[in-house]
């Protein structure tokens, strides 16, 4: 099965999806868009687009486990996006996914506004990734 990856942002929300084998997690894209409720439409489309039987959106958990005020918009934005799809969408933790991105950035040597505008892409990729690694270990203890 398909799995979209969303890195949810006020301005930029990056995007990413698995192959069908779970194996793979591979940037979409950035959507730039200000207005929830669009962007759910938006999103919604791209997991139909891309065929996805499951949306996965990144929370940002402190580090030290609790919830801020970001953590709480974006859960509020995944009640919008389950709205829009028939689809499950799960929260999945992404704390330092971001930092993670800067550093594959930072490898990768990607700078200026090329950075800018794929960070929030990498970011989704983070959290795929997590999430898929997370499956493949749990796939005979699978309680989510």
């Amino acid at each position: 099965m398909k799995i979209l990856a969303v890195d949810y942002g006020d301005a930029r929300t990056g995007l990413a999806v698995s192959d069908n084998s779970e194996f793979l997690a591979s940037p979409v894209g950035t959507i730039k868009e200000w207005n929830a409720e669009r962007l759910a439409e938006k999103i919604a489309e791209e997991a139909k687009k891309q065929q996805a039987g499951e949306i996965i959106v990144g929370l940002p958990i402190n580090m030290n486990g609790t919830k801020g005020p970001r953590a709480e918009k974006c859960e509020e934005f995944a009640d919008i996006l389950k709205s829009r799809t028939e689809l499950p969408v799960r929260m999945w933790d992404e704390r330092s996914t971001t930092v993670t991105a800067h550093q594959i950035l930072n490898e990768t040597n990607v700078r200026g506004k090329n950075r800018k505008a794929v960070v929030d892409t990498v970011a989704a990729a983070v959290i795929l990734e997590s999430y898929l690694d997370y499956r493949r270990k749990n796939k005979h203890n699978d309680n989510r």
